[in-house]
């Protein structure tokens, strides 16, 4: 587990937009991607269902 403490780990969320036909993540701390519609389409996906089970899993925890 990462430590609350671990200046790595982001409490803030990027912002995505749009330039040129790519999605742009930009992220804190300089964080940048820049993606195809599908690629940012399937990260988002995964990043939600990634959340879901720390969600679930933390209510389970209490």
């Amino acid at each position: 587990m990462i430590p609350p403490e671990d200046t790595s780990v982001h409490s803030l969320p990027g912002k995505a937009s749009v330039a040129e036909g790519f999605v742009l993540l930009d992220g804190p701390n300089g964080v940048a991607v820049t993606m195809t519609a599908y690629a940012a389409s399937e990260t988002g996906k995964s990043l939600i269902e990634a959340a879901r089970m720390i969600e679930e899993k933390t209510e389970s925890d209490k």
